[in-house]
């Protein structure tokens, strides 16, 4: 078991985490759904450290990361606004993460030069960001997530704020890309092409917390419950 979340609870306020559970094999591809405002974000967030928990657990690979920094959890996180450094060249902003880990210079080209070809970004390198269109931004922001090795790579609606055809393109580049890594995913979104296209197992959440894991095939045919019968009925 490579991820376990135990009964976690989150109070901010407005929304809370109510006792969620979730656990990940190593290479499993975990899809989280659920309607807006579910908690779903708040999770993957919990997750990379930017919230503490008042009860619960997180444990990645057997250590407990709860409450552990940020840069000291192996844990990467991809948004969809995807945050690149403007000033910076695409090699840059891919190696930037790697550089406070790898010193030897050569090591971090080769790195760069392997996620590069992977995502099928190598000809963009000595670019800028604003120079690329949202694809190849997003292409840049996983290889930054991904070239590090983290055990857990987070991802919330990575793909959404592109067209339907790169959305595709993205989904078959990431799938290989993660298989090639041997890395974990957690991914949140509202696209249900996500989780046909990428998931092992999802879960489905409503108001702070996991009201049904499963395979997708069981999600979507056989609900527990009314809510999730409608919520992936498609509204």
């Amino acid at each position: 078991m490579i991820l376990e979340i135990e009964n976690l609870c989150v109070d901010l306020g407005e929304f809370k985490l109510n006792g969620v559970s979730l656990k990940a094999d190593r290479g499993d591809y975990i899809v989280i759904i659920g309607p807006t405002g579910s908690g779903k974000s708040i999770v993957l967030e919990t997750v990379a450290g930017f919230y503490k928990p008042i009860r619960g657990k997180i444990r990645l690979e057997g250590r407990d990361i709860t409450f552990l920094p940020i840069e000291k959890r192996n844990v990467s996180i991809v948004y969809q606004d995807r945050a690149l450094f403007p000033h910076m060249s695409v090699f840059e902003n891919i190696a930037y993460g790697l550089k406070k880990k790898e010193r030897n210079s050569s090591i971090v080209r080769e790195e760069v030069r392997k996620i590069a070809k992977i995502l099928g970004i190598s000809h963009l390198l000595h670019r800028k960001p604003d120079t690329l269109s949202g694809g190849e931004q997003q292409r840049v922001a996983i290889a930054r997530a991904l070239v590090v090795k983290p055990k857990l790579l987070l991802m919330d609606e990575p793909f959404s704020a592109l067209d339907v055809k790169t959305r595709e393109n993205l989904r078959k580049l990431v799938k290989k890309a993660v298989k090639k890594y041997d890395t974990t995913v957690l991914h949140v979104t509202h696209d249900f092409e996500d989780v046909f296209s990428l998931a092992n197992e999802v879960a489905v959440m409503k108001d702070g917390e996991i009201v049904q894991t499963g395979r997708p095939e069981e999600i979507f045919s056989r609900p527990l419950n009314d809510f999730v019968a409608d919520f992936v009925d498609g509204d």
